[in-house]
């Protein structure tokens, strides 16, 4: 299982993938909110959506787990 985490402390501001998704490397998954500026999360590898571990409006911190996949 590969997990996709946070990059730095700030708020979901979108998913943009649901389980069971095919995902290709370099494609954003996630949108975070910090200081007012959208940071985009992309994954770093291929594979299908597992599971989203988070929801829009939740708090994450650096190194937090957004979304696993297998």
């Amino acid at each position: 299982m590969k997990e996709i985490t946070a990059n730095m402390a700030g708020s979901v501001w979108k998913v943009l993938v649901q389980e069971g998704e095919q995902v290709e490397i370099d494609q954003d998954v996630v949108i975070l909110e910090s200081m007012k500026m959208e940071i985009p999360i992309a994954t770093e590898d291929d594979g299908i959506v597992k599971e989203i571990k988070v929801k829009e409006g939740d708090f994450v911190n650096e190194g937090d787990v957004l979304v696993t996949l297998e």
